[in-house]
């Protein structure tokens, strides 16, 4: 795609929209039960009306609904509207942050003012890429719960290839790391896809997935994002985590099992801690593919 035929991206940015959506519990309660494959690990969590929705699980909201007719071939909504008619093919979540100020209420009605920060080209390794930064804020009851910045990539259709040498992650110290063995069934993958309303066929369509270059279905980010911050709230369930960030490196598969991991950072380890922040606990947490790369990295802050 020459610089000619490329839209003037820089037209988007400043767009919004705004969605309204309900907490609804059996979504909630319905996902509780997608997350939990070992009851005996932890006893099964049921919400009710006024229960705090844990972190993250507001991905499973906010549908982007759209006719059949306007999706593309991917599964996708078709391009343009409120993103961006990028042309690049293959479209992935890249990353984001988050700042939780206080969570969403089971049963309360949500609005979600959405606005386009960036739309940033770029060139890469793999080709033409295109960056799209996405704010969201969430208010319920006049309050700002929420802010979020969603990071999209857009990129070339490149079949991904096996490093001879896999780009091992550094070992943390095994006496303060905590992890779990996460077993990415299609199961898992069809009802995290209907709870997210995602029609992306690279998670449910193996045929599609291989068409796209891919060895076997795609784990979709948000869900290994959220099973990171469920890894963490695990580990420190009385304590209110408060900023999230995560950033996806290299796509994880169904084919096998993968681990997540969390630490917590100490000494030099917290020195991006502002003033305000040093009373509060950072965690430093990944997943890691069946090689031992690293396939998300994130961090947490939570409330001392």
């Amino acid at each position: 795609m020459s610089n000619m035929e490329q839209p003037d991206y820089q037209n988007w940015v400043g767009r919004s929209e705004t969605r309204h959506d309900r907490i609804e519990i059996v979504r909630a309660n319905a996902l509780a039960r997608t997350l939990e494959d070992d009851a005996a690990r932890r006893p099964m969590e049921t919400l009710g009306d006024g229960d705090p929705l844990p972190p993250l699980w507001h991905w499973i909201y906010f549908w982007p609904v759209v006719p059949t007719h306007e999706t593309g071939v991917d599964g996708h909504p078709k391009r343009g509207g409120f993103l961006p008619p990028v042309e690049l093919p293959n479209r992935m979540w890249a990353g984001g942050s988050l700042e939780l100020y206080r969570p969403l209420t089971v049963g309360r009605d949500v609005e979600r003012q959405s606005t386009i920060e960036s739309v940033v080209p770029k060139t890469g390794r793999s080709g033409s890429l295109v960056f799209v930064t996405v704010r969201h804020d969430y208010q319920c009851e006049g309050q700002t719960c929420i802010s979020e910045r969603h990071d999209i990539v857009y990129r070339e259709h490149q079949a991904p290839t096996a490093d001879s040498e896999p780009d091992i992650a550094p070992v943390w110290d095994d006496g303060s790391l905590w992890s779990r063995t996460i077993n990415p069934t299609t199961l898992l993958l069809f009802r995290y896809s209907a709870l997210t309303f995602n029609g992306h066929r690279i998670h449910y369509d193996r045929d599609h997935a291989r068409i796209e270059g891919y060895p076997g279905l795609i784990v979709h980010g948000p869900l290994t994002a959220t099973l990171l911050a469920e890894h963490l709230r695990e580990k420190f369930p009385n304590r209110r985590l408060v900023k999230f960030s995560y950033r996806g490196q290299r796509p994880l598969f169904d084919l096998d099992p993968y681990e997540i991991q969390g630490l917590v950072e100490t000494g030099d380890n917290s020195s991006q801690s502002t003033p305000s922040e040093e009373s509060n606990t950072r965690i430093a947490l990944r997943a890691l593919d069946p090689r031992g790369q690293v396939a998300m990295s994130a961090t947490g802050l939570v409330e001392a």
